[in-house]
């Protein structure tokens, strides 16, 4: 079986974050295809994601904690 991979960028990080959707692909996935990001695109997630928040009235300590689980997805 060959594994397919993906390369992701700082808007679908964020998607990840914000939504249930976009979580829940990359982890029902994470084991069949091998999901990457670089660095510039993590960095840019959490450069805006606070001001979504912010924007949102949502809490950044929860989206904070999102976005540092998804390396071990990705």
């Amino acid at each position: 079986m060959s594994r397919q991979a993906l390369v992701l960028d700082a808007n679908i990080l964020i998607r990840a974050v914000l939504g249930k959707k976009v979580f829940t692909l990359l982890n029902e996935h994470h084991g069949t295809t091998a999901f990457f990001a670089p660095d510039d695109a993590f960095a840019d997630a959490e450069k805006y994601l606070p001001q979504i928040f912010e924007k949102r009235g949502l809490d950044w300590g929860v989206g904070a904690a999102v976005l540092h689980r998804l390396p071990t997805l990705v």
